[in-house]
C-alpha cells in the first residue's frame, strides 16, 4: 500500500477528525474508503458504458429518417 501526503486547511481537517472520531475510525481510513468507492464507481460506470456500446453494435435496430428539423422542435 502506498502512503499519499495530503494538504488540507486546518478547519476541515479538524472537523473530519471530529468526524472520524464520532464514527470510530480514522481521517485515513476515511480517505482510504472514499478513495477506493471512487475507483470503484468510476471502474462501474466505465463497464456500463462499454455494454452499452457492446449491445447498440450488436443491435439490429436502426433510427428512421430524420423528419424534423431543430427549429421545428423549439418552433412555439
Amino acid at each position: 500500500m502506498k502512503n499519499v501526503t495530503l494538504s488540507v486547511e486546518e478547519s476541515v481537517l479538524a472537523a473530519v477528525r471530529r468526524y472520524a472520531a464520532e464514527h470510530d475510525s480514522s481521517v485515513n481510513a476515511l480517505v482510504r474508503d472514499y478513495l477506493t468507492n471512487l475507483a470503484a464507481h468510476t471502474d462501474r460506470a466505465n463497464r456500463a458504458r462499454a455494454r452499452l456500446r457492446q449491445l447498440s453494435k450488436a443491435s439490429n435496430e436502426r433510427l428512421g429518417e430524420r423528419t424534423w428539423s431543430r427549429e421545428q422542435l423549439h418552433d412555439r
